[in-house]
């Protein structure tokens, strides 16, 4: 390693429970770079990142971390704060009913003598942190609330800036952004190097990594497999270091047998749930079909997940919709319902709305189908477990029990115990919204095969994605939508990232499939 580097992190070690996460990691970081972290999901990112930033304090691990040449002994998140290591989430920690100022020196106030805040230089700084990431028409005065996403992730990256900075971490930041909002992060990503600062870039976007990372070092069950110029690095390469085996495709090939319709949905209309004149969704209506993987993309703010949400009676606020499953008229309101009636959902937001937290692996992976362990007023604990321990196998599921708390799995796995929970209830029609987000190549293949196998034993799928390549590697067919509305129906076959993208922002509604 040069010795100029502004950080290093020399052997580190880290251990839970006797288990090893990290074994010997270094990695070192120089300014004005851009390092790219790359790994499956369980490789030992987060765990390195938690112990450079302090949440795992100096003396919980061993190795050296040298700032500047001098040992770092952070022994807690506002140390290395002021060191000027500063980690953006992946989760926005934002305060939404706050004005944006007050978010940008939350903990970092501005006060006059006295003790009262500052409100005029809070709001000045502000207005100069925003200018500096190109956001000049911003009132740094109102909640947080009122802006999108990709505005309130560059308001992150204002609060990390009034912190003074110097090495900022970024994890998976662009895993909710649109292609527009994620060009205008990469950007200013590349105006921070310049100036000086050195950022960590944590994503399984390896195109984005590409993109904007000087350098790339990959981990692996908690090893340091390597650093490596970008410029010599294929995508083929960093996922050959990931994974420790060269894939030759990312999604498997999909024999499956169209056959007849199994699900018809129509006027499919939901209301804001803070507006009631305003329609999320208007008049939507498909069919799906046995064996078929139907793909839903659209931009940001389609209506996707208001859609799907409907269809499954997980809804929030007041929603239509005629549905017919098998042939057969069904009414659901409710999941339980949609369960029973054949129909599952993979929820795009898996820590609100797919996982207990608190509750092990095992028990959140039969949470769904209980009853079917059931002998009387007992739980059957022993065949519980068996399937538990079959499902786990399957799908390479990294946990070190099964009453592990679900929680502390990396969000592959979290997002495969989901998966496999709606699977066991044995759906006709299995809905998927965003079911590879914030996950890694290697865990994606396994859910690209997943849902592969279960397309050839008949179920049909519903994939809702922002990715197009996962939209068009993997769907017979591909519906667009636009506004909350159907703006063109195609069958994929030469179907192009350019003509769905044509079909989203086209007001006229347009199809080529029957």
């Amino acid at each position: 390693m040069r010795s100029d580097a502004l950080l290093e992190m020399r052997s580190i070690v880290k251990s839970f429970s006797g288990v090893r996460a990290l074994e010997g990691v270094s990695l070192a970081v120089h300014r004005g770079e851009c390092l790219g972290l790359c790994g499956e999901n369980g490789a030992g990112k987060s765990t390195l990142m938690k112990v450079l930033s302090g949440v795992y304090p100096h003396g919980s691990f061993e190795g050296d971390i040298l700032w500047e040449g001098q040992p770092l002994r952070a022994h807690s998140v506002r140390d290395s704060e002021q060191a000027g290591i500063v980690i953006i989430h992946q989760e926005l920690m934002l305060v939404q009913q706050l004005s944006v100022a007050e978010n940008i020196f939350l903990g970092n106030e501005i006060t006059r003598p006295g003790g009262r805040m500052d409100y005029d230089a809070m709001h000045a700084q502000a207005r100069q942190l925003l200018e500096r990431l190109h956001l000049s028409d911003v009132d740094v005065t109102a909640p947080v609330m009122h802006y999108g996403s990709g505005q309130q992730q560059l308001f992150e990256i204002a609060k990390a800036l009034a912190k003074n900075a110097r090495l900022l971490i970024l994890d998976e930041p662009t895993s909710s952004l649109s292609a527009q909002e994620i060009a205008v992060l990469l950007s200013i990503i590349e105006d921070l190097k310049r100036s000086g600062v050195a950022c960590i870039y944590i994503s399984h976007k390896l195109d984005e990594v590409k993109q904007v990372c000087t350098s790339i070092a990959v981990l692996r069950d908690g090893r340091h497999i390597g650093t490596r110029p970008t410029t010599e690095m294929r995508v083929d390469d960093i996922i050959t270091m990931m994974v420790g085996r060269e894939m030759h495709a990312l999604f498997p090939p999909v024999q499956s047998q169209v056959g007849e319709v199994v699900m018809e949905a129509s006027g499919i209309t939901c209301w804001d749930t803070n507006n009631p004149l305003r329609k999320r969704v208007d008049n939507m209506g498909f069919a799906v079909r046995r064996g078929e993987i139907l793909g839903v993309a659209g931009l940001v703010g389609a209506g996707r997940t208001e859609m799907v949400s409907a269809l499954f009676g997980a809804y929030p606020g007041r929603s239509t919709a005629q549905i017919t499953l098998g042939g057969q008229p069904v009414r659901i309101s409710t999941p339980a319902q949609a369960i029973a009636c054949g129909l599952g959902l993979v929820p795009e937001d898996r820590k609100r709305h797919g996982i207990v937290p608190l509750l092990g692996v095992g028990a959140n992976i039969t949470l769904a189908t209980l009853a079917q362990h059931a002998r009387g007023q007992h739980i059957d604990q022993d065949a519980e477990q068996a399937v538990v321990q079959r499902e786990i196998q399957r799908l390479h599921i990294k946990t070190a029990s099964p009453s592990l708390q679900i929680a502390s799995l990396s969000g592959g796995n979290q997002q495969k115990a989901v998966l496999t929970k709606m699977v066991l209830t044995m759906p006709k029609v299995l809905i998927l919204d965003e079911p590879t987000r914030g996950v890694d190549v290697g865990s994606k293949y396994d859910i690209y095969q997943m849902i592969a196998d279960l397309a050839a034993a008949g179920v049909a799928i519903v994939l809702v994605s922002s990715e197009m390549p996962e939209i068009l590697g993997m769907s017979h067919r591909v519906l667009v939508m636009g506004e909350g509305q159907l703006r063109g129906d195609f069958i994929n076959q030469g179907l192009t990232q350019e003509r769905i993208l044509a079909a989203a922002i086209n007001a006229e509604p347009c199809r080529a499939a029957a």
